[in-house]
């Protein structure tokens, strides 16, 4: 939109500033919430370049335009650079960015274009700054014993062999908080040492002395049976069409599920680390945040100072992450250092374990969806349909007496189903949590796209068609859907504004169909082989998964993955395909491997040992699908992956006959 020459463009990461916008990254709101805002700051600058050419030149803008790094008079050909111009620019009023007009999309040279990202080959060469790489002069190491149950406190702790360890300088116990937890650290012992190892073997000789507190009960089997047996009752309507209970529903035409994914850790490849010091009463922190803003702002309330008269106060620098999904969106991590730096009066460094990462994290929900639904008399769809969905709530970190969902997680494919049916209730339940529950690579959409696209295949199997004209039927006809007329009146439109990315039912079918003439899902195969689908729309795309398995008695193996994603106008069509592979994986290997439990309120898995992810041996080959589309640009980092579970659960049953409603597959098969 500048007009300048991307190989001398060079990009920097903005300490968090409210003045440069959101800069949160999370609900694949990137592209789709800040495309237009960022083209209207290139078009502002490129006016004021603009301007200062013409008054040099003493010729109408008309007859000016920047292109290539320079602002060339169109008559004369005569140039002059941006450099040439940027300090003179730099002192004239500012257009609105909204009176400006933008270029023609046939103008756009690296739109719609792959495009190499100017870090690189930075990252390749390791020169890349993340979390864990900051060295401050002086600085303490801190690696910290945190409560083994959410609202757990120290009763007293003995430290007296962890200061014993070469190296080990100091240990502080972390104030206690009360509920709710928030995303703030959850107390703890802290040993600080001047150097990783010595901090981490210091705090394996610590003895401390736990208060366990109310969540000492939680157990994650009897907590899922609860869930199940709270899905059989009747919930709590949030959208209601037409009348789906008086009915008596016909057995031979209809079909009752109940599907059960347990609790997930984000796992990102860097652990969480952050690095703060305070010094003649300013307080610098680096550190790896989704939400750098948000960052800040915590800690300014955990220092006592005013956001609005203390803000230069704090500096909070932002490394790059390696890997975050959601996780790093809470910012407990930096305010553990914070705490450390304060008592200490020293740079501190907190470096989070593996073990601590997958046994202190917030988890993304373990749930229970239930599903009934009658087929038609034709037997070509539903005209009856009920649906439940019990979880913990990410709303209870705000607030631990809430016990059921907020409108945005009913509105992640349940409440808004995109189904033609004359008689719906969609029905929220109440429970306790009593994990940290948080944003999570596509969150609720996870556990509610395997419900839905395992209970149409279920549909499809009780009719004697295929699931691709199963989804069709139940969508039905073109149109554009307001939930919110469907009698979901608590609809959220993910950050969008209104009117703005409204459910387009043509869209659905077309992502449905593209799969099916990229990958042959209803083409005939050997026997313990098969196809499965899945679909989900989810931050205003759209997007379908299938694959390919084989199944031979209990061992399972993936041959083959596909997804296509419509999400709208593509700016850089290889980042789409990276989001979508790497969303086939993370896919995956919720499907078949990951589960978090818990025991006496404390989670059980500490490693990749107990906790897997799908490693490269595991992996098959991948095929992402772009569909063109003129539509507003849509999110790309989520869409991709709710639909992978369902569609190994369905393939898996179409291959062997067996069906499968509770993940991971591990539990019952060997992969």
């Amino acid at each position: 939109e500048m007009g300048a020459d991307w190989e001398r463009v060079s990009a920097v990461l903005g300490e968090a500033n409210p003045d440069y916008g959101n800069q949160g990254t999370g609900g694949s709101a990137s592209i789709r919430v800040h495309y237009e805002f960022t083209r209207r700051m290139g078009a502002v600058a490129r006016t004021m370049l603009e301007e200062v050419a013409c008054a040099q030149w003493q010729v109408p803008v008309s007859e000016v335009r920047a292109q290539n790094h320079t602002v060339v008079h169109l008559p004369t050909g005569d140039v002059l650079s941006f450099g040439d111009l940027a300090r003179k620019a730099a002192t004239v009023e500012m257009p609105d960015p909204a009176s400006l007009s933008l270029r023609n999309d046939d103008e756009l040279k690296l739109t719609g274009r792959d495009v190499k990202l100017l870090t690189h080959e930075a990252l390749v060469r390791g020169e890349l700054q993340y979390a864990q790489d900051v060295r401050i002069p002086g600085m303490l190491i801190a690696s910290i014993q945190r409560p083994p149950t959410v609202g757990g406190k120290v009763k007293s702790f003995d430290g007296s062999e962890a200061m014993k360890v070469a190296g080990v300088v100091a240990i502080i116990k972390l104030k206690d908080r009360t509920f709710p937890v928030s995303v703030k650290p959850l107390s703890g012992v802290a040993v600080l040492a001047t150097n990783t190892w010595a901090a981490q073997e210091g705090r394996k000789r610590l003895k401390i002395d736990w208060e366990l507190g109310p969540n000492e009960i939680h157990n994650t089997e009897s907590y899922k049976d609860k869930l199940v047996k709270t899905v059989q009752r009747k919930g709590i309507p949030i959208r209601v069409q037409g009348d789906a209970y008086a009915h008596e529903y016909d057995p031979e035409r209809t079909v009752e599920a109940i599907y059960t994914i347990p609790y997930h850790n984000h796992s990102p490849m860097e652990t969480p680390a952050a690095t703060a010091v305070i010094e003649d009463g300013i307080c610098t922190i680096w550190t790896g945040t989704q939400s750098p803003q948000w960052g800040k702002a915590l800690v300014l309330e955990e220092l006592g100072l005013d956001p609005e008269t203390d803000s230069n106060k704090v500096i909070l620098n932002n490394t790059f992450m390696g890997g975050a999904f959601g996780r790093k969106g809470k910012n407990d991590f930096t305010l553990e250092a914070v705490e450390l730096a304060r008592a200490t009066g020293k740079p501190v460094k907190v470096v989070w374990t593996r073990e601590d990462d997958t046994r202190h994290g917030f988890y993304h929900s373990t749930s229970a969806n239930y599903y009934k639904a009658e087929l038609s008399e034709e037997g070509k769809t539903a005209d009856h349909f009920i649906a439940r969905v019990a979880h913990p709530v990410i709303s209870a970190l705000f607030d631990h007496t809430v016990k059921s969902p907020s409108p945005l997680s009913l509105s992640s494919s349940f409440g808004d189903l995109p189904f033609d049916v004359r008689n719906l209730s969609a029905e929220k339940t109440e429970v306790d949590t009593h994990l940290r529950i948080g944003w999570f690579r596509a969150v609720q959409n996870i556990h509610n796209a395997f419900a839905m696209s395992s209970f149409v295949d279920e549909l499809a199997a009780k009719a004697g068609i295929t699931t691709q004209e199963m989804w069709l039927n139940l969508i039905g006809h073109d149109r554009v859907i307001d939930p919110k007329e469907l009698g979901f009146d608590e609809w959220n439109n993910y950050r969008n504004r209104p009117g703005e990315h409204m459910p387009n039912t043509a869209r659905m079918k077309r992502v449905i169909n593209e799969l099916h003439k990229k990958a042959p899902i209803n083409s005939p195969l050997p026997d313990n082989e098969g196809w499965g689908m899945g679909y989900c729309g989810s931050f205003s795309s759209y997007s379908t998964a299938a694959t390919k398995v084989r199944v031979v008695g209990d061992e399972l193996e993936i041959l083959e993955m596909h997804t296509v994603i419509d999400c709208g106008k593509i700016i850089t069509p290889d980042r789409v395909r990276a989001q979508m592979e790497g969303a086939m994986i993370m896919g995956l290997a919720v499907a078949l491997y990951s589960e978090i439990t818990v025991e006496n309120g404390a989670v059980v898995q500490g490693n990749f040992d107990t906790y897997p992810v799908a490693r490269m041996n595991q992996v098959p080959p991948l095929h992402v699908h772009l569909v063109e589309s003129n539509e507003p640009p849509g999110g790309v980092g989520e869409p991709g992956f709710p639909a992978v579970a369902p569609s190994i659960v369905n393939a898996v049953y179409h291959a062997s006959g067996k069906r499968y409603r509770d993940l991971p597959l591990n539990k019952e098969l060997t992969i």
